[in-house]
């Protein structure tokens, strides 16, 4: 246990160092100074962002969607790469099919459905209730509730109630946070997952190769206009958090917070978070 928290404790403080983005990236991008947000500023293309360091084995690079762009077809495509984007002469206009073509890349469009290798033989895996704490995946454990995207309530939050009630929204909705991962096989390579709003899509490429430093690649394409890189902390959820899991499974809408006997930075949590 002490080895296992020991190692949970690691994986914490190297994801806070590496949730940013690398200072090569397309030429239509702008970052804050902090380098955790990146925004398309033209065009619908040369969006690519990528993570400032490699991914270490089971470390989860995760994105919000915070600002859509009307009137382009496409959504936001996330994958990882071999290839150190340092070492690129010219960042690609797309990762699709650019990148890719480069080869040693692997990158998935993030739509309303997704995709999925599976092996002969195998089964769908049963996945657990949404409010359950960790998302399992291989032999990685993730505490579910930052990976989760949630609306914000307002005018037409009734539309979405039953949504927030599963701790679901659509892929590429405003404010759904999705995540790419690498999780190491007994072979020596690696399975990508795609995990989308706490939901782990499963592999979407095998047989990559886990020995090479591997990157997160984030194209901010189309109709996604901006993404901001969300932190995830690998230890045990808060007190807060677990309260907030127990409230949001309870209630029959979201607005009847606001009437329950609680403090109000906790109302706030629960309504907003």
């Amino acid at each position: 246990r002490r080895q296992l928290k020991i190692a949970s404790a690691a994986m914490a403080a190297r994801c806070r160092l590496a949730a940013r983005f690398h200072h090569v990236h397309g030429t239509n991008v702008r970052l804050d100074a902090s380098r955790t947000l990146a925004t398309r500023v033209e065009s619908f293309a040369n969006g690519l962002c990528f993570s400032q360091e490699p991914l270490a084995p089971g470390q989860i690079f995760l994105v919000e969607i915070e600002e859509k762009e009307l009137g382009w077809c496409g959504h936001l495509r996330v994958g990882l790469t071999a290839h150190d984007p340092q070492s690129l002469e010219v960042v690609p206009e797309y990762s699709l099919p650019d990148l890719v073509n480069m080869g040693d890349t692997w990158v998935f469009a993030i739509t309303r459905s997704h995709n999925r290798v599976v092996v002969d033989g195998e089964e769908a895996r049963a996945r657990g209730p949404p409010w359950e704490p960790f998302l399992l995946i291989e032999r990685v454990r993730i505490p579910r509730d930052t990976l989760v995207g949630r609306s914000r309530p307002g005018r037409y939050s009734h539309i979405l109630d039953d949504l927030y009630k599963m701790n679901v929204l659509p892929a590429t909705a405003r404010r759904s946070r999705i995540g790419v991962l690498y999780a190491l096989q007994p072979d020596g390579t690696a399975d990508m997952h795609i995990v989308i709003n706490g939901e782990d899509m499963g592999p979407s490429a095998r047989g990559l190769p886990a020995a090479r430093p591997l990157y997160a690649v984030v194209d901010v394409f189309a109709s996604t206009k901006s993404v901001r890189v969300i932190p995830v902390d690998y230890g045990f959820p808060s007190l807060q958090t677990l309260c907030r899991l127990v409230i949001q499974k309870h209630i029959v809408h979201r607005l009847a917070i606001e009437g329950l006997d609680l403090p109000p930075l906790l109302k706030n949590f629960c309504q907003h978070e």
